[in-house]
């Protein structure tokens, strides 16, 4: 792990420091995230110093994610960082079950989760589980031998979403305004469920992954989609910081209308830009939601494939 950006404090180690080497004590890959916050605080690329880790080119949070005792213990020293936790290097699947935002109506994920382990005629899971600071839930789950997952968003159902490889989520004992992540459940992490990997695998086998961005099947003109698709996901995590909600909002617009075209599955497409705004640095929450509204307004303003 590189040097995080480096906070002034006073006193001794922060409390977060227990709750990094705890995890991993389990095995669990962990890096800094910035105090108070759910976004990294290692550098990004285009602050990258090329240098010590980083001499041969840059390297992301989820490869500079540890285990490893000292290296932990000389990141945190260096401010009250919260804790990131690198889910695919931890070999974790983890169901991240949000609530509705701002009062909004609706279920919660948690009460979409539990429908949907009646309707497949399972009990709920009982695993290690963590309660978010919005008051949502992480169900933390072994992944499968052998395949490698990614993330999803709403795959599942709405407001279920999953993270392994090239995703991570915030670790118990972090704290943010909103909030503190707890241990609900300190339960065996059990192995996912062969009832949630069917339709992950399912969605990973229809799609095509090439440089990093899922693509659709080929279909007609979807050869311009999936460029278009690529090239914005690109530019989503090249956006600076200020600037990256935007550009996500910007960048899934324009691709909105290959899917009122046909062109590309918007789900493919969700996902895409979900990993590209959460590789960025935007938590998940702001990603799908600046995802769904730029997406939907798309789609209603999409002109027919003649006229554009």
């Amino acid at each position: 792990m590189t040097h995080p950006i480096p906070i002034r404090r006073a006193g001794g180690p922060p409390p977060t420091l227990a709750a990094a080497l705890q995890a991993a004590g389990r095995g669990w890959h962990v890096f800094p995230l910035r105090p108070g916050t759910k976004r990294p605080a290692l550098h990004g690329e285009t602050r990258c110093p090329r240098t010590g880790t980083c001499a041969a080119g840059h390297v992301k949070w989820e490869d500079r994610a540890t285990t490893d005792h000292d290296q932990i213990v000389r990141a945190w020293e260096q401010g009250p960082f919260n804790v990131g936790l690198a889910t695919g290097p931890s070999g974790l699947v983890v169901v991240d079950l949000d609530v509705p935002k701002d009062g909004a109506a609706g279920l919660s994920g948690a009460e979409v989760f539990a429908a949907l382990c009646e309707r497949a005629g399972q009990p709920l899971p009982v695993t290690f589980r963590v309660g978010t600071a919005s008051g949502g839930e992480h169900l933390y789950f072994a992944a499968p031998d052998g395949i490698r997952l990614g993330n999803s968003a709403g795959l599942l159902g709405q407001l279920v979403d999953t993270r392994a490889w090239g995703g991570y989520v915030v670790a118990p004992g972090s704290v943010t305004p909103g909030g503190a992540y707890t241990v609900l459940d300190d339960a065996p992490v059990l192995p996912l469920p062969s009832w949630l990997l069917e339709p992950l695998t399912a969605r990973q086998e229809s799609s095509r992954p090439r440089g990093g961005v899922p693509f659709a099947p080929v279909v007609s003109g979807s050869r311009a989609a999936r460029a278009a698709l690529e090239r914005e996901c690109r530019n989503v995590q090249a956006a600076p910081a200020k600037q990256a909600n935007n550009t996500l909002n910007r960048s899934a617009f324009l691709v909105g209308r290959f899917v009122a075209w046909g062109d590309l599955d918007r789900l493919v497409v969700e996902e895409a830009f979900q990993g590209a705004g959460e590789s960025r640095g935007l938590t998940a929450a702001e990603c799908r939601a600046t995802i769904r509204s730029a997406l939907d307004s798309s789609l209603r303003k999409a002109r027919p494939r003649e006229a554009a």
